[in-house]
């Protein structure tokens, strides 16, 4: 009698893949908490380098643009407004950053065993929210030191921020990650495109600021722009920009689909060319 023979075959490009994700749920949760604690083992502050360096950049920023260029970001203080945007930057910034070089990290036990590879990026953006909500603690404390307040309106805004920053990274991510096993060279130019997107987003000036419309439009795409925009009038309570809002969440669709296609259409050969 022939013995009945099992086929994987990766999920469909547009798929998630969730179901099967679900069933290596442990291991999801091993590779996130295995680079948790292996940042954090050695160093001598532990968790607290993920706090200190958005306040350090806050009191840098803070000390040489609050006066110099004399930004209106009312009805927000200038190192409230700049560490808002700092914490979310950095979780974009370390996510994509971690995600697009994961799989040539992980080429070793790629080429061993079968699992949904989609854990791998999608386990640097955890370790990257990890970071983040530890940094949200001390942004938090740093409102209530302003006297900042907060509304009903503050979680609802704040989530969606998060989730459209966490949509466009995981995207970003996965992109990135697909080209690097394939074409080693893409993992130069992450520190560079890193670097345009933060100095495109409206982390240290408001985007009312900007005053040439089409300078204007091109920056609306950035979709770290839109996440930021709704973080913020979770304080404010005033209405999100449209054209940020709507431009830079049909971005984070567009390359959210995109990053997750590319992947799905690469991961086949990820063990042959790892």
């Amino acid at each position: 009698m022939e013995q009945p023979q099992t086929h994987i075959q990766p999920p469909g490009r547009f798929s998630t893949g969730f179901r099967e994700i679900w069933q290596y749920r442990e291991l999801f949760y091993f590779f996130t908490w295995r680079d948790i604690k292996v940042k954090y083992k050695q160093t001598s502050l532990g968790i607290i380098w993920a706090l200190l360096q958005p306040l350090g950049m806050m009191l840098l920023f803070t000390l040489l643009f609050s006066k110099t260029l004399n930004f209106d970001t009312r009805p927000l203080p200038y190192p409230v407004f700049v560490l808002s945007g700092l914490i979310l930057w950095n979780l974009f910034q370390s996510s994509v950053s971690h995600a697009g070089e994961s799989m040539i990290q992980h080429a070793g036990i790629i080429k061993k065993i079968y699992f949904p590879r989609l854990i791998i990026p999608g386990s640097a953006v955890l370790v990257a929210l990890f970071d983040f909500m530890m940094g949200l603690l001390i942004f938090l404390v740093f409102c209530l030191v302003y006297k900042q307040a907060f509304h009903w309106y503050t979680l609802p805004y704040f989530l969606g921020g998060m989730l459209l920053l966490l949509l466009a990274a995981l995207g970003t991510g996965t992109f990135l990650a697909a080209l690097n096993v394939k074409y080693r060279d893409f993992r130069y130019t992450i520190p560079f495109f890193l670097q345009v997107l933060f100095f495109s987003s409206q982390i240290i000036y408001p985007f009312n600021a900007i005053t040439q419309p089409v300078l204007k439009y091109i920056l609306a795409l950035n979709p770290v722009n839109a996440a930021i925009e709704l973080f913020r009038c979770g304080l404010t309570g005033q209405v999100p920009d449209s054209l940020v809002l709507v431009a830079g969440a049909s971005t984070t669709v567009v390359v959210f689909l995109a990053g997750l296609y590319y992947f799905r259409k690469t991961e086949a050969y990820f063990a042959d060319i790892a």
